[in-house]
């Protein structure tokens, strides 16, 4: 925990792949088009209706600068072989695990076509190789491959219920080893999603969870005592 606390939490390193960041962001936010998004998940605070600007749901929705550089700096740290992301929107978190480690296998994915089509377009402007985009019902999906993966990284930033994280965490526990890491993203965005997370820290499955507000950390390495830390990034 200290060293992940003080060499990828606090890592004050300016790393190249920081611009790129910014510059995926920045062609976003540049994009006057609009696209009628298909929302499976828990709904949007900001939207009022599904005909969406892109450089509006880049601002509004799409992860921060500042959680991309962490979310680059974690997936750089723990160099995962195999990494899922459950909710790909415009990519902007997957291009963060995608120059996080350039040679680990991304699968991310996305129930809307249209707002997947935009983040496959910026993949290829920016030439990700690393990534397998599917268009997809995140359960559906779930049940048929879980048997044969072994996703060392896993990002959930999908449908933020109670209901259907849980059912994505109970569905993915097959899949778990001692090095796998588990981030959950807006576990205080409802008291539906407090109760989920706090289930999650209960499960007995869990050694080791971190709370940085924004996202939950989810460890399982079974040398190690349960503990849960709340640390501010």
């Amino acid at each position: 925990m200290f060293n992940l606390v003080t060499k990828c939490f606090y890592d004050k390193k300016k790393y190249a792949d920081y611009e790129i960041l910014k510059n995926y962001r920045k062609l976003l936010l540049a994009n006057k088009n609009t696209i009628e998004v298909t929302d499976f998940g828990a709904g949007s605070k900001v939207f009022k209706s599904n005909t969406r600007a892109i450089r509006q749901i880049a601002k509004t929705a799409g992860i921060s600068n500042k959680r991309a550089e962490l979310l680059f700096r974690i997936t750089n740290y723990f160099q995962p072989e195999n990494v899922l992301e459950i909710g790909t929107s415009l990519g902007l978190a997957t291009a963060a695990l995608s120059l996080g480690n350039a040679k680990a296998t991304i699968t991310t994915l996305e129930g809307c076509e249209n707002t997947l089509a935009v983040a496959k377009n910026q993949f290829q402007e920016f030439d990700f190789k690393n990534i397998t985009s599917v268009t997809t019902e995140f359960s559906n999906y779930l049940k048929t491959v879980t048997g044969n993966c072994d996703w060392k990284l896993i990002y959930f930033d999908g449908n933020h219920s109670k209901e259907a994280t849980l059912a994505y965490f109970n569905l993915l526990l097959p899949t778990i080893t001692n090095e796998t890491v588990w981030i959950f993203d807006d576990i205080h965005w409802s008291q539906d999603m407090e109760t989920a997370w706090k289930i999650i820290k209960n499960h007995p499955k869990v050694t080791v969870t971190i709370d940085t507000f924004q996202w939950g950390l989810v460890f399982f390495r079974k040398e190690q005592p349960k503990e849960h830390f709340v640390i501010r990034t």
